[in-house]
C-alpha cells in the first residue's frame, strides 16, 4: 500500500512552512520581457492607478477609453500623395495585423478588440520619400484606431503622422521595418486642449535595417503614447526621440521600451521635455533590455526635462535589465532642474534679456530632437508651436 504524503503546509511539531518560495506565483514581474500580453481585453482587469504600468497616470479620466464601448469604424485620415507610398484600409483579420507587437495593458487591449479596419501606409521606394498622414477631423466620440506602418526591404522613407483638432483616441500603431530598410516615423500631437490620446506603437526591425521614431507632444488634455521597440533580427539600430512642452494641468506621459533580442544590435533613447503653470505633469519611463542573446549590444537612454515655474512635476524612471555580459556598450541618465545660471549669465553678459536668455536655452534644448525630424515644413511649423508656447511664459 502506497503511504500519503503530507501535504507542505501541514504542521510538523507545531511548526508550520514558511511563508516564503514558490516565487512564481508570488514575485511580481521582475522584467519587461515577462509581462502578460493579449488583444483581448478581457484578458486584463480593470485598470485601479495601483498598477505599475498606470500609476502615474490619471486612470479616472480615461473611463470612456478603458472600460467603455468604442467606436471602431475607420478613423478618418488624409495621406499625401508620394510615389513609392501606398495607403490602404484592410480588415482586421489582414495577415499584415499583429506581426511588430501585443499590447501589454488594457487601454491597448481595448482599442485592439474594437477596431474594425487597420490603415496600412506602405513604403517600397528605395530612394527616400516623405509621406504625411493627417488626423484632423475626429471629434469627442471614443474611438478606437489601428494603423500598421511597413518599410519594404532595403526601402528608405520618412512617415509623419499629423494630430490635431478634437480627439478621445485610443489607437494601436504598428511599424514593420523590412531587411536593410531605413525608416523615421514622426508622431506630432497636437491636439486641442481638451483632446485624450493612448497610443502603444510597437516596431519589429529587420536584420541590418534602422528605425528612428520620433515623437512631439505639445497639445492635449491627456496624452499617453508608448513606443516599443523590438531589435530582433541581427545588426538592428533603433532610435527613439521625444521633445514635449507641458502646460498648466496638462498631462503627458511616454513609456519607452527598447528590447535587444538579437546580436549586434543598437539603440539610443533621448527624450527631452519643458515644463510650465500649475499642475503641468510628465512622465517618461523607459526600459532598456539586453537579453542573453544579444551580445555585441551598444545602447544608451536618456531623459532630461527643464522646469521653467513653480508647481510643475516631472516623473523621470529610466531601467536598464542586462542578460548577457558580452557587450560593446550600456548606460542611462536622467535629469530634472531649471535653468543653468551659467547659460544665463553667458547670454546676458553678450547683451541679451535674462527673458530672451531664456527664450534661447529652451529653444536649443527641444530642437536639438526636432531638428531630427529631416521635414523642413513639418520642423518650422513645431519651431512656431515651441515660440507660441513660450510666448505665453517664460519666467
Amino acid at each position: 500500500m502506497t503511504q500519503a504524503v503530507a501535504p507542505k503546509e501541514t504542521a510538523q511539531h507545531g511548526l508550520t512552512a514558511h511563508s516564503d518560495g514558490d516565487w512564481a506565483n508570488r514575485v511580481p514581474v521582475q522584467t519587461r520581457s515577462e509581462r502578460p500580453v493579449s488583444t483581448d481585453v478581457a484578458d486584463f482587469a480593470e485598470v485601479t492607478g495601483r498598477e505599475a504600468v498606470w500609476k502615474y497616470t490619471p486612470v479616472a479620466k480615461l473611463d470612456a477609453l478603458l472600460n467603455g464601448q468604442l467606436d471602431g469604424s475607420r478613423v478618418p485620415v488624409s495621406v499625401s500623395a508620394v510615389a513609392g507610398v501606398t495607403s490602404e484600409w484592410v480588415a482586421r483579420s489582414d495577415a499584415r495585423i499583429g506581426r511588430a507587437g501585443t499590447p501589454e495593458e488594457r487601454g491597448a487591449a481595448a482599442a485592439w478588440s474594437a477596431f474594425g479596419e487597420a490603415h496600412v501606409v506602405t513604403v517600397s521606394s528605395e530612394e527616400p520619400v516623405t509621406a504625411v498622414v493627417t488626423r484632423d477631423a475626429l471629434d469627442t466620440t471614443p474611438r478606437a484606431g489601428h494603423t500598421v506602418i511597413e518599410a519594404a526591404p532595403h526601402s528608405q522613407g520618412l512617415v509623419i503622422l499629423e494630430n490635431t483638432g478634437a480627439a478621445h483616441l485610443s489607437e494601436n500603431v504598428e511599424i514593420v521595418v523590412g531587411d536593410g530598410a531605413k525608416l523615421t516615423v514622426v508622431s506630432v500631437q497636437q491636439w486641442n486642449d481638451e483632446a485624450i490620446h493612448l497610443a502603444s506603437h510597437y516596431a519589429t526591425v529587420g536584420r541590418d535595417a534602422s528605425v528612428t521614431h520620433i515623437v512631439v507632444s505639445l497639445g492635449g488634455k491627456i496624452v499617453r503614447l508608448n513606443p516599443s521597440i523590438h531589435l530582433d533580427h541581427e545588426g538592428a539600430n533603433g532610435e527613439a526621440l521625444g521633445a514635449y512642452f507641458a502646460d498648466a494641468g496638462q498631462h503627458l506621459e511616454h513609456q519607452v521600451y527598447m528590447d535587444h533580442d538579437a546580436p549586434h544590435t543598437r539603440s539610443r533613447v533621448t527624450y527631452k521635455g519643458a515644463l510650465q503653470g500649475e499642475g503641468a505633469h510628465t512622465v517618461w519611463i523607459g526600459d532598456v533590455l539586453i537579453r542573453n542573446n544579444a551580445n555585441g549590444t551598444d545602447s544608451y537612454e536618456q531623459n532630461r526635462n527643464l522646469v521653467l515655474t513653480e508647481g510643475t512635476r516631472a516623473d523621470s524612471i529610466p531601467n536598464l535589465e542586462i542578460e548577457t555580459g558580452d557587450i560593446e556598450g550600456a548606460g542611462h541618465a536622467s535629469a530634472t532642474g531649471r535653468f543653468d545660471d551659467e547659460h544665463i549669465f553667458y547670454l546676458q553678459s553678450r547683451g541679451i534679456s535674462a527673458e530672451e536668455a531664456r527664450k534661447l536655452v529652451v529653444r536649443g534644448f527641444l530642437f536639438e530632437v526636432i531638428a531630427r525630424i529631416g521635414d523642413a515644413a513639418t520642423e518650422e511649423r513645431l519651431h512656431a508651436a515651441v515660440e507660441s508656447e513660450l510666448a505665453d511664459s517664460v519666467r
